[in-house]
């Protein structure tokens, strides 16, 4: 069944979760004031699976099950699968500014890998449980919250090292019936508004963090849990002319010895099968905020040209406000391109899931990660400091003041000075209010820090081919192949699992 927004909504409110905003209690989320643009922007994915123009983007047909879903809950078959994810992420958040829901799409194809691995390497029904909760999930079409950042600690100590073992969720107790789970998540996307929170490890583990190697499925009014969140976007405020609808909260989860019924656990101390899903699930979700961060810069060129006009410019006759918007276009489809060419180099993983290139996903995430700033800065330059200068919204409508900054306020003549305030404040909202602040550190450090697509990149990239390229045109080698300093991490042989050599020493003098 593919809901709409409003029965979403409804869903919400079957719900009991116990969610703090603001240091109050909220009673009902689906009718919060100061949730209600994330549960807006988390609509938009349900509504545009409905309208017939956005269908193909929208709209999969899973295989195995042979469910249609909506693409925010599909496991990729296909490179076509992958194209189609990325252009749905962009369309939906050029309409919302962020989607949100797309991470669950991500975690879902992570898990269905990774538990594929687990049970070929250990035996075991991982993979049918996993199997079971997807189609549990597409057929209630669902949102789930990925509650994979720990609150860490220490950063410089491992998950078993920390003085408080509760900064990272973990197995408190095994059970007959199921296990015990205890730790904080926290910048969790959208917690407030989700029905299912899926926890998983938010790192590389080793055999002594085998507790904190836990993949499971957590209702989210489920015993013991607790949200304590911020207000999604700017609600309430005039002049947030996009945020005020449109925004995004995010929580710290507490779990707090919460029991998950065996059936709902998909890892549970297999660290290296964990491991490997935490770095899959990279993969895919970077990818997808590659497509975001392109919605979001659909609104900086859309809003941007308006100013333009609005100012009484022309790109045609003025160069310089032409070469920053080339700019900005420049790099948005630049990044987004990188999205597009890791759809078409798509591989099928072993589980039959097929995932984005890995070296293409990291390089358009990294790009729009250090470029958002100059998003802004151009989005700033085209549309001049009056997007940071007006007065309040509520002079718009002061008859003492109206008038008066209704005749000195307008650019063109054929353009209302209220057309072109309301622009300004839009491109404020995106760029130089708190929402703005918050666009681009989610941008900067959603999915991972640039450091951590810098070393997916280097670890993934084939450097050796490219010397050997130079080496055979050279007609000699370089350097012994023994004495090679410049080999990466996992790229020693084609399936990257020879262990590094110790490097012989020379024999003691006798």
């Amino acid at each position: 069944m593919l809901m709409t927004a409003d029965a979403y909504r409804d869903s919400l409110r079957a719900l009991k979760p116990r969610v703090f905003v603001d240091g109050r209690q909220v009673e009902s989320v689906a009718d919060e004031p100061l949730l209600a643009p994330g549960i807006n922007a988390i609509g938009v994915t349900y509504d545009f699976a409905h309208r017939a123009e956005y269908r193909g983007r929208m709209v999969a047909t899973q295989q195995g099950s042979g469910r249609e879903t909506n693409r925010m809950l599909h496991v990729n078959g296909s490179t076509d699968d992958l194209l189609a994810k990325l252009e749905a992420v962009r369309l939906l958040c050029a309409e919302s500014g962020c989607a949100q829901r797309y991470l669950a799409h991500d975690a879902l194809n992570a898990l269905h890998q990774g538990t594929k691995r687990a049970d070929d390497a250990r035996g075991g029904e991982r993979h049918q449980r996993f199997l079971a909760y997807l189609d549990e999930v597409q057929a209630r079409d669902q949102t789930l919250g990925i509650a994979m950042t720990d609150a860490k600690g220490d950063r410089s100590k491992r998950p078993g090292q920390q003085a408080n073992r509760d900064v990272h969720v973990h197995i408190k107790e095994r059970r007959a019936d199921g296990i015990v789970i205890r730790g904080t998540k926290a910048i969790v996307t959208g917690a407030p508004y989700v029905h299912e929170f899926l926890v998983m490890p938010c790192r590389t583990m080793t055999a002594e963090d085998a507790a904190f190697a836990l993949c499971c499925a957590v209702p989210a009014d489920a015993p013991g849990v607790m949200i304590v969140a911020r207000p999604a976007g700017r609600p309430g405020e005039a002049a947030a002319k996009f945020s005020a609808k449109y925004g995004q909260s995010t929580g710290v989860v507490v779990f707090e010895d919460v029991f998950v019924p065996w059936e709902r656990v998909f890892l549970a101390g297999e660290h290296e099968e964990a491991g490997f899903t935490t770095t899959t699930y990279a993969t895919h979700h970077r990818h997808s905020c590659i497509a975001a961060r392109a919605g979001f810069g659909d609104l900086l060129i859309g809003a941007g040209a308006l100013m333009i006009e609005a100012n009484g410019l022309d790109p045609d006759r003025h160069a310089h406000v032409r070469d920053a918007m080339v700019d900005l276009i420049k790099i948005v489809e630049g990044f987004y391109a990188c999205g597009v060419a890791a759809s078409v180099y798509g591989t099928r993983d072993p589980s039959g899931a097929v995932m984005p290139e890995t070296v293409f996903s990291n390089i358009g995430k990294l790009l729009l990660a250090t470029q958002i700033y100059d998003m802004h800065r151009l989005a700033h330059y085209v549309s001049g400091g009056l997007i940071v200068a007006l007065p309040g919204p509520d002079e718009d409508h002061n008859p003492e003041t109206a008038a008066s900054l209704s005749a000195v306020l307008r650019g063109r003549d054929d353009i209302p000075a209220g057309k072109r305030l309301e622009v300004a404040r839009f491109m404020e909202d995106l760029t130089a209010s708190n929402q703005g602040g918050w666009y681009s550190v989610i941008s900067l450090h959603g999915g991972g820090s640039p450091e951590a697509m810098k070393r997916e990149i280097w670890r993934n990239y084939p450097v050796q081919d490219k010397t050997t390229l130079v080496e055979r045109l050279l007609d000699r080698g370089v350097l012994d192949e023994g004495r090679r300093v410049s080999k990466q991490p996992g790229r020693c042989c084609d399936t990257g699992c020879e262990p590094p050599r110790v490097p012989s020493l020379p024999a003691a003098a006798e």
